[in-house]
């Protein structure tokens, strides 16, 4: 609804990074909340830009969602080298409170970023 107020298009697509096509420089934008890494960065056209947002290893003290394992959790510094082609425009750590159904609620330690591809 947003998007065609706007007067907008937007291609949704949900699908597992694993197997996703990431074709090289063919997305505007990239939107990756609670995943892994995949070719996100491949498939960024230049001066697209990434949202990403995932629990830090805090998160392992709350219990309130993510797969509760040490590896699969997000750091700055993990997030700094993965994505070291990227721009940073911001990087934080921060806890909040989540309510999005039963496996991502309550409090929750996370970190987000935006970045774009030069």
């Amino acid at each position: 609804m947003l998007a065609s107020e706007a007067g907008v298009s937007v291609d949704y697509t949900v699908a597992d990074c694993e197997q996703y096509h990431w074709a090289a420089q063919s997305h505007d934008g990239v939107v990756a909340i609670f995943i892994q890494f995949a070719n996100m960065v491949r498939a960024l056209k230049p001066g697209g830009v990434l949202i990403l947002q995932g629990y830090t290893p805090k998160q392992l003290d709350y219990k309130t969602g993510g797969q509760g394992q040490l590896s699969q959790l997000y750091t700055a510094d993990l997030i700094r080298e993965t994505f070291k082609a990227l721009q940073v425009v911001e990087l934080v750590e921060y806890e909040a409170e989540l309510n999005e159904g039963a496996r991502h609620a309550g409090r929750s330690a996370l970190l987000g970023m935006v970045a774009t591809k030069p």
